[in-house]
């Protein structure tokens, strides 16, 4: 079959039946090529042909192999050009004892006009901008390792009553009706209190003050009263620790002066947030001390 079909093509070998009833043909003569004889190729069959000779493939010129191409060098990576960032120290946020520090030298030289507390809000990087901007350089408002050296070298390091007053505001210059006698000197500018006994201060609070609708007296007074665990029967609030001075007025501790700070206000009183420095105060003033309250 297989050989059927290769006659069929017309590419196949030929039988050597048909070759014996065909006349002889001469060999062919040799020639002088110089090129090897050829190995017989195999058949279908699996046996060698020896009447079809191979030629020998003449071998193709090459052209020389090629010197690879030295690499190129690798260029050094150029110097940045940018500007170091300088170190910062602290900036808004931060809080601890050396933003107490800060805030204390700053006020040495009248750019942070409260006492310290402790903690870098948006009045301390105000003040910092202002020092940084007087002195050259740029105000930030943060304080880098230069503006914290620079302040160092213009100021001294804070007394221990310099860093830890009594009150978040200066306590204000006492009204000349405070500087004999027991006096509550109050002090709405500052908003301050200060218990002082002969013009000495014995102590100092903050304090807040009643709305424009319900606003605390001004004038001097007396203290009339004294309740421990008061409660307003007005607006059956609780009033601890309260002094009255002038009708339903007194001074008071007040827990939503200590939780809110001066976003609130009282119906009149004098409010006080420090709950031990008033409890203290209550214990010393006494009934018929006196109570100065001005500007």
């Amino acid at each position: 079959m297989l050989a059927i079909a290769a006659l069929a093509a017309g590419c196949g070998p030929q039988d050597p039946a048909a070759d014996a009833l065909k006349q002889p043909t001469a060999p062919a003569p040799a020639t002088t090529a110089t090129t090897a004889p050829a190995a017989p190729s195999p058949t279908e069959d699996g046996k060698a042909d020896a009447t079809t000779p191979t030629p020998t493939p003449t071998p193709t010129p090459t052209e020389p192999p090629t010197a690879p191409s030295p690499a190129s060098p690798t260029p050094a990576p150029r110097p940045s050009t940018a500007s170091p960032q300088p170190e910062v120290l602290m900036r808004t946020g931060s809080e601890g004892p050396r933003v107490r520090e800060l805030q204390a030298r700053l006020r040495q030289i009248g750019h942070f006009g409260r006492n310290p507390t402790g903690y870098y809000g948006t009045v301390t990087a105000e003040a910092v901008r202002s020092f940084q901007v007087k002195r050259g350089t740029e105000g930030t408002g943060a304080t880098d390792a230069a503006t914290w050296q620079k302040l160092r070298a213009m100021t001294r390091t804070p007394t221990a009553d310099e860093l830890n007053p009594p009150t978040e505001r200066p306590v204000a210059k006492p009204d000349e009706r405070c500087l004999t006698g027991r006096v509550l000197c109050i002090s709405k500018k500052s908003r301050t209190l200060a218990w002082m006994i002969d013009g000495r201060v014995v102590s100092a609070m903050d304090v807040r003050f009643g709305s424009e609708y319900t606003p605390t007296r001004e004038g001097e007074f007396k203290v009339f009263w004294k309740s421990r665990d008061h409660v307003s029967t007005l607006y059956d609030t609780p009033m601890p620790y309260a002094l009255f001075f002038s009708g339903g007025q007194a001074v008071h501790y007040s827990a939503d002066f200590a939780a809110n700070g001066y976003a609130g206000a009282s119906h009149g009183c004098v409010n006080v947030r420090d709950k031990k420095k008033v409890a203290a105060l209550f214990d010393q003033v006494k009934n018929g001390d006196k109570v100065v309250i001005y500007w």
